[in-house]
């Protein structure tokens, strides 16, 4: 995937809209997707594709027919998200994740992953992510996001019934995994 040190560069440039100080690592990324059911999913979303990292495990898992859309407000990463992932059913759109409903033409997704950075993303913003995120997902699919800090549960616990919460040391920094349904 692309040169590490410019996506580094990338990273840390715009640490405001990224939200990071690194890229999730594998270990994170295998907690993360071990708490989804690929089989049978055909429409899969993740918010903030970033390095591609993410991106790279849910292509692994998922179906053949199954589409995924990647959502990355980084122009630089989509660009290079496109070059890797050039295959029909992986759409890279460079938009807000605040607009997933435009691009899932009235369908549901199985399953939603999301890294983005909740804590640095204004509040209407915020709350409108969720809202799109509960009323696109399928009554038996999962909203699982990456975070630091506990304390999203609370938020999350206005939008899902059940949030389910995991913790991970194999990470810098250490993560927490919400599973929501």
């Amino acid at each position: 995937m692309g040169n590490k040190g410019t996506l580094l560069k990338e990273l840390y440039t715009n640490i405001s809209t990224t939200g990071a100080v690194t890229f999730s690592s594998k270990p994170l990324v295998d907690k993360m997707l071990s708490y989804a059911e690929f089989k049978g999913a055909k429409t899969i979303v993740e918010l903030g594709g970033g390095d591609g990292s993410i991106t790279t495990g849910i292509i692994e898992r998922m179906d053949q027919d199954a589409v995924l859309f990647v959502f990355e407000v980084n122009k630089y990463f989509c660009d290079v998200l496109e070059k890797v992932y050039p295959q029909d059913n992986i759409k890279i759109i460079n938009d807000s994740a605040a607009n997933l409903d435009k691009y899932l033409d009235g369908g549901k997704a199985d399953l939603i992953f999301s890294s983005l950075p909740f804590s640095l993303i204004d509040k209407p913003t915020r709350k409108e992510i969720c809202e799109k995120s509960r009323d696109h997902l399928l009554t038996e699919g999962k909203f699982i996001q990456i975070c630091y800090s506990y304390l999203l549960k609370y938020q999350f616990k206005n939008y899902f019934h059940k949030i389910d919460t995991h913790f991970t040391l194999k990470n810098f920094p250490p993560a927490f995994i919400m599973v929501c349904d």
